[in-house]
């Protein structure tokens, strides 16, 4: 008797592709559009990008977004839109990020349907179960270092929130804040299924060589 396929959810689809998570910030790409960012990234073996644009208006998110998600289908790669269902519908991205303060994560996941990935901000066990009772497919924790990248994320808490985090739920929980290649081993190590940078890839002189060093290092170290 022929038996059916487990089903993949979302958290797993993500899961199989994850280590390095890149979040874009076009303040900080040393004068390189954020689409050339992608590109480069993409080109060094990046499989997760996050549209994270606080600068830019709607119509140039959208403008910018449809050349990124040409190149994320063309590579393979999960294109994550920063807080805005609406922007992550228009631009038929794979999903959603969303902190505390956005939309609530049952109604994004209305607005989205179940084949969209809805991922979210948590800094307690007690924010990461509500979250995945609410229908969240992953967890983006920290600041685990001092970020510069957002001046509103306060003190750090160090790897011990990965671990606190991982053991309140069986979501992917992807590590945020101040991680480099000096201390993305210990994101690793800690339990992390993703790391999240932003200055350590759209800064980097070579961004693609900085990619495969980050994965290289952060593959050699998870647990």
């Amino acid at each position: 008797m022929e038996t059916s396929p487990p089903y993949e959810t979302n958290g797993d689809r993500l899961r199989r592709v994850l280590d390095l998570y890149v979040i874009t910030d076009s303040a900080l790409s040393l004068g390189r559009s954020t689409p050339e960012v992608v590109r480069r990234a993409v080109a060094g073996g990046v499989k997760v990008i996050q549209l994270r644009e606080k600068r830019l208006t709607d119509r140039e998110i959208i403008r910018q977004g449809l050349e990124i998600r040409q190149i994320t289908r063309q590579a393979g790669a999960l294109l994550i839109v920063n807080d805005r269902p609406d922007l992550a519908l228009a631009l038929d991205a794979d999903g959603v990020h969303l902190g505390q303060d956005d939309l609530p994560l049952d109604v994004a996941r209305r607005l989205l349907g179940p084949s969209k990935i809805v991922g979210a901000t948590v800094e307690t066990q007690e924010e990461a179960r509500r979250a995945e009772s609410s229908g969240a497919d992953y967890l983006g924790t920290g600041p685990v270092f001092s970020t510069g990248t957002k001046p509103d994320a306060g003190a750090p808490y160090g790897t011990s929130l990965i671990r606190l985090i991982k053991e309140s739920t069986s979501l992917p929980v992807v590590a945020v804040g101040g991680i480099s290649l000096a201390n993305i081993g210990e994101v690793a190590a800690a339990g992390a299924d993703g790391a999240a940078v932003i200055r350590a890839v759209v800064s980097a002189s070579d961004i693609t060589q900085a990619v495969r060093d980050l994965v290289r290092e952060f593959r050699a170290r998870r647990g």
